[in-house]
């Protein structure tokens, strides 16, 4: 083994596991916000979402369109309640339908289209 392994200068490598870590932290940060802001990701779970749980308005929630979540939420809380006088069914089925259409919607777009609409825009409804 030759000196310069053997008499490494501690500062140096510390600079340099620290410039490694600061690499390697902005290349999980870059990762994770191409993860999290990409428009398939959103379009595609959301879509799920909406076709599986649309009527709990779980997709608006996902989208970050918090008052239509609730509205279509509730609109399934009043749903059950009222299911035994015969109005809740026809609530139960408007907010699922609601829930499959966009969720069809959501799917069928492009990724740009889906980006542009309702993650740029911001369209709550269809």
């Amino acid at each position: 083994m030759s000196d310069e392994n053997n008499n490494n200068d501690p500062k140096e490598t510390v600079e340099n596991l620290k410039e490694e870590a600061k690499s390697t932290v902005n290349e999980i940060k870059e990762g994770w916000n191409e993860a999290t802001n990409s428009g398939e990701n959103k379009k595609v779970l959301a879509g799920i979402l909406a076709i599986v749980l649309g009527s709990f308005g779980v997709h608006k929630f996902y989208l970050g369109y918090n008052k239509e979540g609730m509205i279509l939420a509730g609109a399934t809380v009043i749903g059950y309640v009222t299911l035994c006088i015969g109005v809740g069914a026809f609530i139960l089925m408007a907010t699922g339908i609601v829930g499959l259409i966009e969720g069809i919607i959501y799917l069928t777009k492009s990724d740009d289209e889906f980006y542009q609409t309702y993650q740029v825009g911001k369209k709550p409804w269809f």
